[in-house]
């Protein structure tokens, strides 16, 4: 199935969406020897410390994408997402010709200030890596919102975090549905 705003693209860049949409997995050599970082993660989040959130988010980063074989990103984590009629912002991903790649994370909702369910987070942050290893990875043109996109995505969140029923309980109320790159609600 293709999303309806494939009809406004350009031919080539139709073509492009159809390639993202093939690709369905990440595949991670061994990735039980990334949990550590995973759960660093999740600890700095415990914590509320926006410093050790951003240290331990780019410690995975480097770590896949050197287990991907691609060029580094850098990770900035910020405090409250941007909010405006239309929903928050939970991620950004942003590459100028002659910098270097950003991924940009929201540790806290606007709405109440919270910090951020663990799932949710990391599930934004990879959201944007998939958008780095769109250009990078897959070597793509463009990076687009695919159903091969939301995939990979997938396919990482799950080699990164083994099934839980417990846990994915207790967070389903912050999942939800979320949009990282554009606003909450649209895709």
């Amino acid at each position: 199935m293709r999303f309806a705003y494939y009809q406004r693209l350009s031919p080539a860049e139709q073509r492009i969406y159809r390639q993202s949409d093939a690709a369905t997995e990440v595949p991670l050599r061994t990735p039980a020897t990334l949990r550590f970082r995973v759960d660093a993660v999740r600890e700095a989040l415990l914590q509320e410390d926006r410093t050790a959130i951003q240290a331990a988010t780019q410690s995975l980063a480097r770590a896949l994408t050197e287990r991907l074989e691609v060029a580094g990103v850098e990770v900035e984590v910020l405090e409250t997402r941007p909010s405006n009629d239309e929903g928050e912002l939970h991620g950004l991903y942003t590459w100028a010709p002659g910098q270097r790649p950003r991924i940009q994370v929201w540790m806290r909702t606007a709405k109440r200030g919270r910090v951020v369910a663990f799932r949710t987070y990391l599930r934004t942050f990879l959201h944007e890596l998939c958008h780095h290893l769109d250009f990078l990875w897959l070597e793509l043109g463009a990076s687009f919102h695919t159903e091969g996109f939301f995939q990979r995505e997938s396919s990482l969140f799950g080699q990164l975090v083994p099934p839980s029923a417990g846990l994915e309980r207790r967070e389903a109320a912050d999942t939800g549905k979320w949009s990282t790159s554009t606003r909450r609600g649209r895709r």
